[in-house]
């Protein structure tokens, strides 16, 4: 009886064991090479590094066509996603509960994909996904890697069809990029966890992705009704004084050339370095123009090179300290139920709540 069997001496082709010898089966053959077309992108720019080639010529061919099977594969499975409002944070195992919650389970408990279409909460989760994609992507399980990579791709479409914050997502792709080269070109090195070929295959897709956030074109709007440049003067500066961010300031600002003239106020910028920073900080970095006066708006951005920025979000997760439970809180449904998000059985529950920024999240499941 011939049976199927895998040749190692020509790896990617399928063989028959026959009566006269081994032979070629051309269905399978033709199954795999279909299987290695889906994916087109050249590797080029990923293969190359500083010091040489990471594959030679003769294993280049069959790592390419491993390297895109292995991500067919992958790509196939399905995704694992809950949408959990809360999730109990243990760090060890007691009597009651069993295990602990690491970084990876409450990435992929909580409701972040419902969460990104808020945009209350979107800026929140970008961050979240930018610190984790700079210090802790080799500690996800291979189950929060998917669920990673499928918010991020509902993060970019997201952004190509509404066109809002692309300047976030660009600062996230090149994050998350520069460290899977530092990862890749260092394999064996590191940990990563899954197949280097999958690795490899995603970050063609996050080349593909910065390439077409890249070719964004803003398309102009056609509106007879009132625009930003009927409001009187006290209300557009009330606008740019609104703004937490320098770069959305200087963005609004060419616009049109009232709000060009109003963006460059020096008061504006005095009050963004004041918001930010500590008066510790200026005397370290003081910037003086020839007549005396302190450049703010220089100031401001020679020191977010020095110091970390003020976050702010619009929503965020929060921590109840009593249950140690991390949510997401409804406001609505507070007003309307006093609902606190999560089952607590505090008698003041709202004393017990605590905002948690996106380093705050990562640092509770640092053991």
């Amino acid at each position: 009886m011939p049976f199927l069997g895998q040749d190692w001496r020509s790896p990617g082709w399928s063989w028959i064991k026959t009566e006269d010898g081994w032979k070629r089966c051309e269905s399978c053959s033709q199954k795999l090479e279909r299987e290695n077309n889906h994916c087109n992108i050249s590797h080029s720019i990923i293969l190359n590094s500083e010091d040489g080639e990471i594959f030679n010529n003769e294993e280049h061919e069959y790592a390419s066509k491993k390297r895109k099977k292995d991500h067919f594969r992958n790509d196939t499975n399905t995704q694992s996603f809950y949408r959990e409002k809360w999730i109990y944070v243990h760090k060890e195992s007691t009597k009651e509960r069993h295990g602990y919650c690491t970084l990876g389970e409450a990435f992929n408990r909580l409701d972040f994909s419902s969460a990104i279409q808020d945009i209350r909460r979107f800026n929140y989760v970008v961050k979240l996904l930018q610190l984790i994609a700079k210090s802790q992507l080799t500690s996800l399980s291979g189950v929060a890697q998917k669920n990673y990579f499928n918010i991020l791709d509902k993060i970019v479409q997201k952004v190509l069809d509404d066109h809002h914050n692309p300047r976030l997502i660009k600062d996230l792709l090149q994050d998350l990029s520069s460290t899977l080269c530092i990862l890749i070109r260092g394999v064996g090195k590191s940990v990563l966890v899954g197949n280097i070929n999958i690795w490899i295959c995603r970050l063609e897709t996050i080349l593909a992705w910065q390439q077409q956030l890249q070719d964004l074109q803003m398309t102009k709007q056609v509106n007879n009704g009132l625009t930003l440049s009927d409001l009187p003067l006290h209300m557009l500066n009330n606008i740019l004084y609104r703004f937490s961010d320098g770069w959305d300031i200087i963005t609004l600002g060419q616009v049109t050339p009232t709000l060009y003239m109003l963006s460059e106020d020096r008061q504006l910028w005095k009050k963004l370095c004041q918001y930010h920073f500590a008066e510790k900080q200026f005397c370290r970095h003081l910037i003086l123009s020839e007549k005396g006066h302190i450049e703010w708006k220089l100031m401001y951005f020679a020191l977010r090179k020095h110091y970390p920025a003020k976050e702010q979000y619009g929503d965020t997760l929060h921590f109840c300290r009593h249950c140690s439970i991390l949510f997401w809180k409804d406001y609505h449904l507070a007003l309307l139920f006093k609902d606190s998000g999560h089952p607590c059985t505090a008698a003041d529950p709202d004393s017990c709540f605590t905002p948690v920024s996106p380093q705050h999240f990562i640092d509770l499941f640092k053991f």
